[in-house]
């Protein structure tokens, strides 16, 4: 589990005043690849691929025309890119992240920004300069279901909040899907199973729109379903300071799954499912009905919107855009990587409680979590079977995106 400190690096001089910005790709399997691919095919404006960086020559070939690396350290200080998108295995994000930064370049991370909580802080620690752009790969945020629930909650319609339930259990996956990779699923090359791969962004959004908790209890299944060491079933209760509860649900191994989220609060609910945000409102607080009713079964007044989009917004090419919109013209982030701690603390305290089998309290402790991720390696008897060819299949939800 490598960890570098934040001052290995020397900080090299930001570059500022571009009118356009060369980017390196670091990484190119599956979500490494088709950034690249959208750098290369120019869909992102304003940018240009200029590097590409893998350990695999195989996985550069698919690159002809550009400048290849094997070793990150000389992309990074080629002088070829003043902007990097690291889509490696998980643990190399804060090694990678934090030489970037240290040399003066404009990052974007892949999710999760690193494994566990205190790589995230050694991570972010390493933006000195705050004209530097650090942006991190939470695509689901561009989604106008989720940017409409975060304004319900944010602005008040739906009252304090009360009740939080989203079962995410669409993120199915194969046997061979982790037979595809030696670190994939693995506590040594992963760091985890579906709550830092997967559902790392369905994290992400619960703390957008709905804040962190205060307490988690959790159980995780580790490899209940698949031949893996990780967990890849999840059931987790969060508790809130003002008393409410949220329940969050997710499996790698369930089909046809469900994506259902329900927030109940004080001035009514709201239920995602199918593409489809139903919000029924009351029209009085219900706190304040229930107290001030003579009726023993009334229910408060209430009307109910339907909101429907026609897509599910720009997706990983919006956050790429932003990403540069951010460096040439100021552009606020969609996602700044600091924001990225939230969905890492998240997932380890989820898997700290069941481990512990005991309640977790947040902010987490996290050279206690780093102490049991690094047991969880050390004594690992867990022997990986991978599959002899690489797959090129390209994931659903990329097609969707084509």
């Amino acid at each position: 589990m490598p960890v570098f400190p934040v001052d290995a690096f020397p900080v090299a001089p930001y570059h500022a005043n571009m009118k356009s910005v060369r980017c390196g790709v670091i990484g190119v399997g599956n979500m490494g690849t088709y950034h690249a691919q959208k750098l290369a095919e120019g869909k992102i404006a304003r940018a240009t691929l200029t590097a590409v960086g893998d350990w695999d020559p195989a996985q550069l070939a698919q690159f002809p025309n550009l400048p290849h690396f094997t070793n990150s350290h000389e992309l990074l200080q080629s002088g070829l890119v003043d902007a990097v998108v690291i889509a490696t295995p998980h643990y190399a994000h804060t090694t990678i992240g934090i030489e970037a930064l240290r040399q003066g370049l404009h990052v974007l991370v892949e999710k999760p920004i690193s494994v566990h909580k205190a790589d995230c802080e050694r991570l972010l620690a390493a933006q000195k300069n705050p004209k530097q752009i650090f942006s991190a790969m939470f695509n689901q945020r561009t989604d106008p279901y989720f940017q409409k629930i975060r304004n319900l909650v944010r602005t008040g319609e739906l009252g304090e909040l009360r009740r939080l339930s989203w079962t995410i259990t669409d993120w199915f996956r194969t046997d061979a899907y982790y037979a595809s990779g030696s670190w994939r699923a693995t506590w040594a090359g992963e760091g985890g199973g579906v709550l830092l791969n997967q559902a790392t962004h369905n994290l992400d959004l619960w703390q957008w729109m709905f804040g962190m908790p205060t307490r988690i209890r959790a159980v995780c299944g580790l490899g209940r379903f698949h031949p893996i060491e990780v967990e890849d079933d999840v059931t987790a209760v969060m508790e809130y300071a003002n008393g409410a509860t949220g329940v969050f649900t997710t499996t790698t191994g369930e089909a046809p799954g469900t994506n259902r989220l329900e927030v109940a609060g004080d001035r009514g609910r709201l239920v995602y499912e199918n593409n489809t945000l139903r919000f029924t409102q009351t029209v009085e607080s219900v706190s304040n009905f229930r107290r001030q009713s003579p009726q023993h079964y009334a229910l408060p007044a209430q009307t109910e919107q339907v909101f429907e989009f026609p897509n599910h917004g720009g997706q990983h090419v919006a956050v790429l855009h932003n990403f540069v919109d951010a460096i040439l013209d100021g552009q606020e982030l969609l996602a700044p990587a600091a924001e990225g701690i939230g969905a890492v603390e998240l997932a380890n305290a989820m898997l700290w409680s069941s481990l512990r089998n005991a309640p977790v309290t947040l902010p987490l402790e996290t050279a206690g979590f780093e102490q049991q991720l690094r047991q969880l390696c050390a004594t690992s008897q867990f022997k990986k079977t991978t599959a002899h060819k690489q797959s090129r299949e390209i994931a659903p939800y990329l097609v969707k995106e084509q």
